[in-house]
């Protein structure tokens, strides 16, 4: 198979982009950049950027790799990209507003509405309620990769709870301070003014007649996942980072326990999953939650960034629809393209996997992190035989893809430089009918050679993503 290098052209050469990087590479010290590496790793550390590997020991934690060779995306490039990001986003949240309203998109027939109506991520306490904006995905993660020359596919839409943002901006931090010369040879588009950038879009979703909302950022709490970035992010915008035992509902209004007594909150930017988001809506034995806060939510009383629901627009059995939205709800063709998804619920479908498997990528449509998945080329006799039962078993439980000639780029390894491959999710924040990201996002690696998976959780890595300006 053939990959695209993001860096080196087919013959060997540099690309124009990453002329100046290379010059550099080439003219600096081996023991320099050796050093630098050393370095990044100690502040990672020290600022405490990790995250828990779930499978593993209780309460393991792990550094995300850091690669210092930068991914370069130039100017036209990133236009292009993002104007295809704003249109999909878009298009996904005028989806949302429709099936949780007059559903014209099942009525139209262009969607089985059984595969709206059953998914478990479909919420029927949604239904009629209006939602400021109309906006249900106030903050999207959508990964992207790429196969050839200017050839993006997007690979999924992220909308529940998208994570990932704080390595982006510490990854820039991060090269800033270990490599100034570098800024000053190149125009790189800025990222740090995304926390001001999502402080402005959440306020601009407040309850109606609320002119100087509170926000507060909702975490689960110290043992989750991404409890780093909830912090980075509540600090970054000046608010206030609360648990569910934090906040309370009175005549259907949030309020936060304060030192001065309660404090009504306006905008809450909630960092769990719809499930443990109010025991009294939905599980019982969530601790997590804050009981009567859907009624509050029902009420217009309080706005929760993203909405309740929105998980059934980044299930994977949705996401082959996607086009189709585009075209129904914008009477546009889509700028981005999907990978091509074969549906195993659909018998023909099934059964060119089943004939398939050893050359396929095979996801679970409820998965996420990169668990619950195949990737049949780098799997075993015994993992191919193993999703193949599962298949047989509960067929519409998954969605397969061809694997895709993902791109790579030069990152450092232990042998030295050598190409790995990579992704990128970019952040898209909407509000209203203003749908705005900052130039880049944050690019994962896989660290193994020819592995395509890049998820942290199964060892992959960052590099600080530059989108050059003109």
């Amino acid at each position: 198979m053939n990959f695209y290098n993001e860096m080196m052209d087919a013959n060997g050469g540099v690309r124009a982009h990453y002329q100046r990087y290379d010059d550099w590479l080439k003219s600096t010290p081996h023991e320099r950049i050796a050093r630098k590496r050393a370095e990044a790793d100690l502040a990672f550390h020290r600022v405490g950027i990790t995250f828990a590997v779930y499978g593993e020991e209780a309460g393991k934690e792990r550094l995300i790799p850091f690669d210092i060779v930068p991914r370069i995306i130039p100017s036209a490039e990133w236009k292009a990209l993002q104007s295809g990001l704003r249109q999909r986003v878009k298009a996904l949240n005028m989806f949302l507003h429709d099936i949780y309203h007059d559903q014209e998109i099942l009525k139209a027939g262009i969607i089985p509405a059984e595969q709206v109506l059953n998914n478990a991520q479909y919420r029927p306490v949604m239904k009629g309620v209006d939602v400021p904006g109309g906006i249900y995905a106030h903050i999207a993660g959508v990964d992207v990769v790429r196969a050839g020359e200017g050839e993006f596919y997007v690979l999924e839409d992220n909308l529940r709870v998208p994570s990932g943002v704080s390595y982006m901006l510490e990854d820039r931090k991060m090269m800033m301070r270990l490599f100034p010369e570098l800024f000053a040879k190149h125009k790189v588009a800025p990222v740090q003014h995304y926390p001001d950038l999502l402080l402005e879009k959440l306020r601009a979703v407040a309850p109606k007649g609320v002119s100087n909302p509170t926000v507060v950022v909702l975490t689960p709490g110290a043992y989750n996942s991404a409890y780093f970035e909830h912090t980075f992010l509540a600090q970054q915008m000046g608010v206030e980072l609360v648990e569910g035992r934090d906040l309370f509902v009175k005549n259907e209004v949030v309020y936060m326990q304060t030192t001065q007594g309660p404090q009504r909150v306006d905008v809450i930017y909630r960092r769990i999953d719809d499930d443990f988001l109010d025991p009294q809506a939905f599980r019982p034995d969530s601790a997590l939650g804050v009981p009567g806060i859907l009624k509050a939510y029902q009420a217009g009383n309080v706005t929760l960034a993203n909405a309740i629901g929105t998980g059934v627009a980044d299930d994977k059995s949705i996401y082959p629809y996607v086009p189709e939205m585009i075209r129904f709800y914008l009477g546009e063709e889509p700028k981005l393209n999907n990978v091509p998804t074969y549906m195993c619920r659909k018998k023909d479908d099934l059964d060119y996997v089943l004939a398939h498997l050893p050359e396929l990528v095979v996801k679970e449509v409820h998965g996420a992190g990169g668990y619950g998945m195949l990737v049949g080329p780098a799997a075993t006799k015994e993992q191919i035989e193993h999703f193949r039962q599962l298949l047989l078993a509960k067929p519409d439980g998954y969605i397969a893809q061809p694997t895709l000639a993902l791109s790579n780029c030069p990152t450092f390894v232990e042998e030295g430089i050598a190409p790995r491959h990579l992704d990128l999710r970019p952040f898209v924040l909407s509000s209203g009918d203003c749908v705005n990201m900052v130039p880049g996002g944050l690019t994962r690696v896989a660290l193994t050679k020819g592995s395509l998976v890049v998820n942290s959780s199964q060892g992959g890595g960052t590099k600080d993503t530059w989108v050059l300006e003109d």
